[in-house]
């Protein structure tokens, strides 16, 4: 559409000729990020750039001790983005907005020249950012009177003009980091000298133990050699007797296990079977001798039960002999109790010598038993 117009980006665009919407004391119409429409003949469009732009200064300046300096510094600004700054600006700028650049510098320049008066060249050069700071802080004020914002300030570089009032400063300074610096150096070239010398011997040793290993695996090499030469009737017999030997040791496990088999097949089952008969035998020996011992001992209880009993009849006998016998009793009763005393002592007599013969007998080697003999050879 013909009457519609819209402001760049970086643009505001200002519309004269008619009452500012809700802006009475505005001499125009702001408008920014959006178009509007424009009456001919009774609107009148202007815009004004809202792009950042950088004004550079240098100023010389006196310090609190009165000595001379020049400073370099760079000032980033811009139109405010409000509509209040973009109406000062644009009452100020509108028609030659190039002189926004020199009104900023000379606000700086003049607030610098300020600032730098009260500080010291010490304090200049060692707290430049506070200088910077306290700049911006001073020239705040009136940037925003003309509608004007400050987005940076640098300074750029400080300048006694060849007094030589800064070089002095750094003097001690820069001795010391001479003095560091040559001492630096020094430890760096001895550093280097050592680690030359160090290589040196490196190499050396190198060449040493390259040389005596080189001499170890000549010697090798030759021994080598020659029991290579060697080698054919010695490795010969050398195989020959660990093939004898092998047999030799084959053969020995071979006997051993064979008598390790006989011993568990042959010996010990003999062994055990003899033992086995010894024991059998010296056990029916044993009851052999027990049942001659009870043998004879029942024997002679018995012969003596048979001479107990027949005592009575041996006596009687006896006394039968005597019965035709013409026997006279002188001693009466006496006597005849002396005659029947006699009778039974000779029966005693006759059971003892019965008795003795019987432990004669018994005390006798009894004679041998081949069966004995045969189970105990």
């Amino acid at each position: 559409m013909f009457f519609y117009r819209v402001p760049a980006p970086d643009e505001a665009m200002l519309i004269s000729g008619g009452k500012a919407r809700g802006e009475s004391n505005a001499p125009f119409r702001v408008v920014t990020g959006r178009g509007a429409f424009v009456m001919p003949f009774f609107r009148k469009v202007r815009f004004l750039s809202l792009h950042m732009a950088e004004a550079e200064i240098t100023e010389t300046c006196v310090t609190k001790q009165a000595i001379t300096l020049k400073v370099r510094a760079v000032i980033a600004f811009k139109v405010g983005n409000d509509t209040e700054s973009i109406v000062n600006a644009g009452q100020r700028f509108l028609s030659d907005q190039r002189q926004m650049e020199d009104l900023t510098g000379r606000i700086f320049s003049g607030h610098l020249r300020s600032i730098v008066g009260a500080m010291t060249v010490e304090e200049i050069i060692t707290e430049r950012q506070k200088l910077a700071l306290e700049v911006l802080d001073a020239s705040s004020v009136e940037m925003a009177r003309i509608g004007l914002t400050i987005d940076s300030l640098q300074i750029q570089s400080i300048d006694d003009l060849d007094l030589g009032y800064i070089a002095a400063l750094s003097a001690p300074h820069n001795a010391a980091v001479q003095r560091e610096a040559s001492i630096a150096q020094a430890r760096a070239d001895q550093a280097a000298a050592e680690a030359a010398q160090e290589s040196a011997r490196n190499q050396a040793e190198y060449v040493r133990q390259t040389s005596i290993v080189q001499a170890r695996y000549k010697a090798e090499v030759d021994k080598a050699q020659a029991e290579a030469a060697q080698s054919g009737p010695l490795a010969q017999a050398t195989a020959t007797q660990e093939v004898i030997n092998a047999r030799t040791e084959l053969a020995q496990r071979e006997a051993s296990l064979r008598e390790q088999q006989l011993v568990a097949e042959v010996v010990k089952p003999a062994q055990a079977e003899a033992e086995r008969v010894r024991i059998i035998a010296k056990a029916e020996a044993e009851a052999t001798e027990i049942q001659a011992a009870a043998a004879a001992s029942y024997d002679r209880v018995a012969l003596d039960r048979l001479i107990i009993e027949q005592l009575p009849q041996i006596v009687k006998e006896a006394a039968g002999g005597l019965k035709g016998a013409n026997v006279n009793i002188l001693s009466g009763a006496d006597g005849l109790g002396e005659m029947a005393a006699g009778l039974v002592g000779q029966g005693l007599a006759i059971l003892d010598s019965v008795k003795k013969g019987l432990a004669n007998d018994q005390e006798k080697p009894a004679p041998p038993n081949p069966e004995r003999k045969k189970l105990n050879p």
